[in-house]
């Protein structure tokens, strides 16, 4: 878990922790998905999970964050497209992980193979794209991107964001923020969903620790 505080901008805790979510849930599929005693069904829901936020996340950047950078700091935007050429091989490994048919009657060691394999290439292309986005967006973020712009950025990403299992994203950020950046990332959520909080922290509680081998 993250030791810094809130003395950080709000644009860089918010993608701070975003990176971490992919991180951590990335590693923990990988690594569930030989667990005999991890459900197929709840492989299936961190996998798609996993792959609507990543594909999300990325999709974001390259058609609107990316703009907004190139918009006032045109000097870096050759890296930018090197980063959104990173993004087009995640693609390519998002494509063959959402591909693996997890419930479609094969036995399942059979698959838990197959998906490991898979998620473990989506793992390994995240935490090293992240390796090389991280040095080029915070920076870039500090000094290109103004609270006020970031903060609309941050609206358009929750109104598109998928409906995908949601409440994981809930319970990873847990793992890797403090509760007061937590608070700060959630406090963003529109308000009819504030009151669901709670029971998705719970639900989520409870699905990490059936994908990290606990009982069912």
């Amino acid at each position: 878990m993250t030791t810094n505080n809130l003395h950080e901008p709000t644009a860089v805790i918010e993608t701070r922790l975003a990176h971490g979510v992919h991180r951590v849930a990335s590693n923990l599929l990988t690594e569930a998905a030989v667990r005999p005693s991890v459900p197929l069904d709840a492989l299936e829901q961190l996998r798609d999970f996993l792959v609507a936020n990543l594909r999300h996340h990325h999709e974001t950047e390259d058609h609107d964050l990316w703009p907004r950078i190139i918009a006032a700091a045109p000097a870096i935007s050759h890296e930018l497209d090197e980063l959104s050429g990173e993004h087009e091989q995640l693609d390519e490994a998002l494509d063959r992980l959402s591909a693996v048919l997890v419930s479609d009657g094969t036995a399942s060691d059979e698959v838990r193979v197959i998906l490991h394999e898979a998620a473990r290439a989506v793992r390994d292309t995240v935490h090293s794209h992240l390796t090389h986005e991280e040095p080029i967006l915070f920076p870039a973020l500090l000094d290109h991107i103004s609270p006020q712009e970031w903060q609309d950025f941050s609206q358009r990403v929750i109104a598109t964001t998928p409906p995908v299992a949601g409440h994981l994203m809930i319970g990873f950020l847990d793992e890797v923020g403090t509760p007061a950046e937590v608070e700060l990332m959630l406090s963003a959520l529109p308000e009819q969903v504030l009151p669901l909080i709670p029971a998705m922290r719970r639900q989520a509680a409870e699905d990490l620790r059936v994908l990290r081998g606990g009982v069912s």
